[in-house]
């Protein structure tokens, strides 16, 4: 007779919910390709491997919030996508940013989705990141958006659905391979790091030249320092990369050229600034403007990621991206939008503040979860006085459908126990194609119930990992 496998704690009366879980078909079920790895971590021992994981992480000074931030908290339990799932995904996701990306050039340009009627001009128009400076500047090669973050939930029926898209400054990949690298050396199924590492390396690297091709200089990582809350971050990027790590005063405009201080040219610069814009609430040129601007008009230097692709990844254009892909590409996406509503629109803005308690309420220009109102979960109070703040400024807000994130084993008090998760992957786009990084980043909500998995948000990450 066939010997059961052993499994974890919590195993085998496992609670998949009423939605879909990754690694367990339902209570008890184990999925076939999370078999191994869940035997390895019996093998190893949940609390010991999180204990390895947690150890590593702090001596590699892997942190949010600069050098003084909080630890990056990464779950034990990898999550596994199958090549036939990646694909899926990986499709999906060429479409969308090459959509997003002839977007945002459309809107420093001709602005066909608005004359072809795919989206109002209101919505454009009211964006605070559309840049006059930038109308009819094209870029010397590459793409506008070359790298891509977007984040992506799965449904109760386990299908891929984008909730937000992330083209102005994405940030996570550094993490995922600091996760990937961390629950490898803990529990030792899957051995993909140094290829990660290769990849995003070749990738950012094709991804930052084309933007600037055939020409000699330096590819520098344009950073904040330690106080940006990436620091981590863009400290291995530029490691594993081989690029400049600079910081603003490292570098000086001489005319329509940019160059460091010891008189290198600069080819191309991947900003990671938090500052993204032309110009400030006053209508001055940012600092960032006044190295950049110039030399992009000169043509002298390749931008990752440009100035504008703030319009792109407003929340208010959610609605439209769809549409946007068959407009531009002329195929049907493979990936759709979590269903958005255009609140300034009145008979759309009076339906769903009839049924807000059913629906979420994001602000246009929020992150990390703050500002929003979940309706299902809210008290009529709060409910309330939402819709009088959607009244007051409903250009400001955006509402969503719900979507009952996937569930993900998870260590809780050395036993598996459901949290839900959502998948950041990454797209690299050289201005012809789109290559998306291998796995990405698995955020995990720690706190039983909860869908807010960001990291500012007591949120953790998980290892992702794609199987061939």
């Amino acid at each position: 007779m066939a010997t059961m496998p052993a499994l974890p704690a919590g195993a085998e009366d496992y609670d998949t919910g009423d939605g879909f879980d990754e690694a367990f078909e339902g209570p008890g079920v184990v999925r076939e390709h999370y078999l191994d790895v869940l035997e390895s971590l019996a093998e190893t021992g949940l609390e010991h491997a999180a204990q390895g994981i947690e150890a590593r992480l702090r001596e590699w000074s892997v942190r949010f919030g600069g050098d003084d931030g909080e630890e990056f908290v990464v779950d034990p339990v990898p999550r596994l996508l199958t090549a036939e799932e990646w694909d899926e995904l990986t499709t999906g996701l060429r479409q969308r940013v090459l959509a997003l990306d002839a977007f945002v050039a459309d809107m420093h340009g001709p602005r066909r989705a608005i004359a072809d009627g795919v989206i109002p001009a209101r919505v454009v128009e009211g964006s605070v990141y559309l840049e006059a400076d930038l109308r009819g500047l094209e870029p010397v090669g590459g793409a506008r958006i070359a790298i891509a973050g977007l984040d992506v939930v799965r449904d109760r029926d386990g299908r891929f659905k984008v909730l937000e898209d992330n083209v102005r400054t994405p940030s996570g990949s550094a993490y995922g391979l600091a996760a990937s690298e961390a629950v490898e050396a803990e529990v030792p199924t899957h051995q993909r790091h140094a290829a990660a590492a290769e990849w995003v390396r070749t990738a950012l690297r094709r991804s930052m030249e084309a933007t600037n091709p055939d020409v000699e200089g330096a590819l520098v990582l344009l950073t904040d320092g330690p106080g940006n809350s990436a620091w981590y971050e863009h400290k291995r990027l530029a490691e594993v990369a081989d690029l400049r790590l600079v910081q603003p005063d490292e570098l000086r405009r001489r005319g329509g050229r940019l160059e460091l201080l010891d008189g290198t040219p600069v080819r191309t610069v991947y900003r990671r600034t938090d500052e993204d814009r032309v110009r400030d609430d006053d209508g001055q040129l940012t600092y960032l403007a006044e190295l950049l601007l110039e030399p992009l008009r000169s043509g002298t230097i390749g931008l990752v990621n440009w100035f504008g692709n703030g319009v792109a990844d407003d929340k208010r254009v959610y609605p439209y991206v769809d549409d946007l892909v068959r407009l531009y590409l002329g195929e049907e996406p493979h990936l759709t939008s979590v269903p958005t509503h255009d609140l300034v629109d009145e008979t759309t803005r009076a339906e769903v503040l009839d049924r807000l308690g059913e629906l979420v309420l994001k602000p246009r220009d929020g992150h990390g979860g703050t500002g929003v109102t979940f309706g299902p979960s809210a008290s009529a109070a709060v409910l309330e006085e939402a819709r009088a703040t959607v009244r007051a400024d409903p250009g400001g807000w955006i509402a969503q459908d719900p979507v009952l994130l996937s569930t993900h084993p998870t260590v809780v008090g050395g036993r598996l126990e459901p949290r839900h998760v959502d998948l950041r992957p990454f797209a690299f786009c050289d201005g012809g194609d789109v290559t998306v990084a291998p796995g990405g980043l698995t955020r995990v909500a720690l706190t039983a119930g909860s869908m807010i998995v960001n990291s500012s948000r007591q949120g953790g990450g998980k290892a992702t990992w794609v199987l061939t």
